[in-house]
């Protein structure tokens, strides 16, 4: 049976000041251009006869079940009707109507429909809220707030109600161990992400899932091949490791880290394919579990902007992660490339690359996927198989042509996916110069482990330096970060000036999707605005091809 009339998420909101100021059927006659209208009359009649019914009438219930599923059928992704707060509502009935405002809300969110309305957001809370999912109630408040959905001061009007109706209830409570919402924020889900204990315990979490992925091999021994692992790079040059019965020759170095050391090898003599192996004491198959979780969170299409893992081999002293190998080096590299001869990256560049940041946490960030180490030296360079052209800015997906960076090393990657609804995160990345400004002052954050390595990353690309912040006061007192060094004048300084001053001062919790989509738009239609900038683009990046093949 539906529920209609005892659901919170569709009774609550309709009878907001929002939907009560606007009645489902505007009395007036509405011209021939509004096929709708006659749901809109036949939805509010059946409504009508529920609402003077206390028994609830079985007959006008079923009929409002119908007439609300029919109209979805007909109008709910009607793009004449994509903004009209009228099928918002209905949307909201069909919800309860199908009992499932999960998949409705998951819905609205692929299709970007009513997104810049409040009712939707208090509609979806107040629905979790009825079910007992307060944590998740409260984010979506966050997500609509974030999102400044329309009529704004309503919505943070209701998010405030929403926790003082929450604390209310846990002060008459008997449980003395549940804390009060703020605290709920403050202590029991604010963690170290890094920290042992927490990588521990997720660990065992996903010790399941780790089994059953293709390529996970495990052996509780310690390696016992003929060439030490853990020997100097040197010592490994040439030499054949032997792994899962398939044999890796040792070509050279790539690189080393904190805990692991990064080998360039050929699988099985084959010199045309060619991996990385990610060698790491002790054994942390983390790593491998990041990489199959973007397998399953990412389209396809856009999958490879995040580096692939082929398989991992885990022993008891050390594991090796097997990966894919690109051969134009890193961002970081493209960035030294210019200095060496005394220049900066041509702008133009550096837009080209701020815009395939932006998408990557974008799509990231929407599935709930965090980095946690997001820096140029952690970027491989890509290059289009074809030219590129005005529509390539135009779209609004990557594809195979228009590749330009490959995310890598997932070891301090957060899967958000794994801890509780509303959680943020304190410690430090401890990497110099990207530690962002939460962790400096040693506040929570959640996105801004990224978004500030964004910024660090474009900065290092126009200015050639890592980047100082430092926080001014504006007029009415409060104040703001920005980076210390100027922009130079002959640049697009609106469009850099928004990017960092919105990144750099982004809330501590709450998506930022909506806003990198933003600002990669706005990238973006500064470069599909003149055909002479994605040619000069084109040009730099046959030029950097060929400068970093060469080197």
């Amino acid at each position: 049976m539906v529920m209609i009339e005892r659901t919170p998420g569709a009774v609550s909101a309709l009878s907001s000041p929002l939907g009560r100021s606007t009645p489902m059927v505007p009395r007036e006659a509405s011209p021939p251009s509004d096929p709708i209208l006659p749901y809109l009359r036949s939805i509010s009649k059946a409504m009508g006869e529920l609402r003077t019914d206390p028994e609830f009438c079985q007959a006008a219930l079923e009929r409002l079940k119908i007439y609300v599923t029919e109209c979805i059928d007909k109008f709910g992704d009607d793009y004449q009707y994509s903004t009209d707060p009228r099928l918002l509502k209905i949307w909201i009935l069909y919800a309860d109507a199908v009992c499932d405002f999960d998949k409705v809300y998951e819905q609205l969110e692929e299709k970007r429909l009513f997104l810049e309305h409040a009712l939707l957001y208090e509609a979806y809370a107040l629905f979790l809220l009825s079910k007992g999912r307060v944590l998740e109630a409260d984010k979506v408040y966050g997500i609509g707030i974030s999102r400044q959905a329309e009529p704004l001061d309503h919505l943070k009007m209701m998010h405030v109600e929403f926790l003082k109706q929450l604390e209310s209830i846990i002060e008459e409570s008997n449980d003395d161990a549940q804390p009060k919402p703020s605290k709920i924020q403050k202590k029991l889900n604010v963690v170290d992400p890094w920290s042992e204990s927490t990588m521990d315990s997720l660990m065992t979490k996903i010790n399941g899932a780790l089994k059953k992925f293709t390529g996970y091999h495990k052996s509780n021994k310690v390696y016992s091949g003929k060439v030490p692992l853990t020997s100097s790079q040197n010592a490994l040059k040439d030499k054949v490791i032997v792994l899962g019965g398939r044999k890796y020759q040792i070509k050279g170095f790539s690189g080393t880290g904190a805990f692991a050391k990064l080998y360039k090898a050929s699988v099985e003599g084959n010199l045309e394919q060619t991996v990385v192996l990610k060698i790491q004491k002790p054994a942390f198959p983390w790593e491998f579990y990041m990489y199959r979780q973007l397998d399953v969170l990412i389209s396809d299409i856009q999958r490879p902007s995040y580096g692939f893992a082929h398989e991992v081999h885990v022993f008891a002293d050390v594991s090796v992660l097997v990966c894919d190998y690109l051969q134009y080096g890193t961002l970081l590299d493209a960035i030294n490339s210019n200095l060496v001869v005394g220049h900066q990256m041509d702008e133009v560049l550096c837009i080209y690359y701020t815009i395939e940041m932006l998408h990557m946490l974008e799509t990231l960030h929407g599935v709930g996927i965090l980095h946690g180490d997001f820096k140029p030296d952690n970027m491989l360079v890509c290059y289009p198989s074809e030219e590129l052209t005005d529509d390539t800015f135009r779209s609004e997906t990557r594809s195979g042509q228009n590749q330009g960076l490959c995310l890598i090393d997932w070891g301090r990657g957060i899967d958000l996916n794994l801890f509780p609804v509303s959680t943020e995160f304190l410690g430090d990345c401890r990497t110099s110069g990207f530690s962002c400004i939460e962790m400096q002052e040693q506040r929570t954050w959640t996105y801004q482990v990224d978004t500030f390595g964004l910024c660090v990353s474009a900065h290092m690309m126009l200015h050639g330096v890592g980047m100082s912040v430092e926080k001014v006061t504006k007029a009415d007192g409060s104040y703001m970060y920005q980076p210390k060094s100027p922009l130079k004048r002959y640049w697009n300084v609106e469009l850099w000036k928004k990017l960092f001053t919105t990144l750099l001062n982004l809330p501590s919790n709450g998506s930022d999707v909506a806003v990198l989509r933003s600002l990669r738009r706005s990238f973006q239609d500064y470069m599909s605005s003149s055909w002479q900038l994605v040619a000069k683009l084109n040009q730099l990046l046959a030029k950097q091809k060929a400068s970093l093949c060469s080197s």
